[in-house]
């Protein structure tokens, strides 16, 4: 049997096309299987992080329930008694941590030979300053006078008054002193000092 193209062109290679209609159609497959296997994935890590979200939430509102329920159960009264002795304590910390000798020391210098100290008492103000109570003997008033101005020269006490006055029946004249006193590290500057103790030199005089 005689075959014979009449034809203008011939007809191409019907094996080289089938070759590379099937190349892409696996190449679509490939990409198919791919895109499911992501597709797969992506599912799958969605429903874990929806499942971590919903389990966060239902810890989230469990530590809220806890927390309601422990306020519910403080104690307004107790809670500012503990608030009112951690203040006490944090008062006495402070009353340890500055010179007793040099208030001491203070109170030496400053006492005139006719006065004597018969008790003191440090204590923090609201503003936290400590205030100093001195109950004092003295002999005339004038003695009294001396040793508040006295105080008030050294630039570590000031606002120093006598708050109680009374005479015993030996003349004596017991009261009581307070005044604020600064710690070293509160100490005024110098320019504040010598003004202070200008002041209490003309309150002497």
């Amino acid at each position: 049997m005689l075959r014979t193209n009449l034809s203008t062109r011939p007809f191409y290679n019907i094996r080289a096309v089938q070759l590379t209609l099937g190349a892409l159609a696996l190449l679509v497959a490939v990409l198919t299987i791919i895109n499911l296997v992501q597709l797969v994935r992506l599912t799958a890590s969605e429903r874990a992080l929806g499942a971590r979200a919903q389990q966060a939430e239902t810890d989230a509102q469990k530590f809220r329930d806890d927390a309601r329920r422990i306020r519910s159960q403080i104690d307004a009264k107790e809670l500012n008694e503990v608030a009112a002795a951690a203040q006490e304590a944090n008062a006495i910390i402070d009353l340890r941590a500055f010179s007793w000798s040099d208030l001491f020391a203070q109170l030496e210098t400053t006492l005139p030979a006719n006065v004597r100290l018969t008790s003191f008492q440090p204590q923090e103000d609201n503003d936290g300053r400590l205030v100093m109570t001195l109950g004092v003997q003295a002999r005339r008033v004038q003695d009294l006078e001396s040793f508040l101005d006295a105080l008030e020269s050294t630039g570590r006490f000031h606002d120093v008054l006598a708050a109680q006055e009374q005479t015993d029946q030996d003349g004596l004249i017991n009261a009581v002193v307070e005044g604020i006193y600064l710690v070293p590290s509160q100490e005024p500057a110098p320019e504040a000092a010598a003004s202070a103790s200008r002041t209490g030199g003309a309150a002497g005089e």
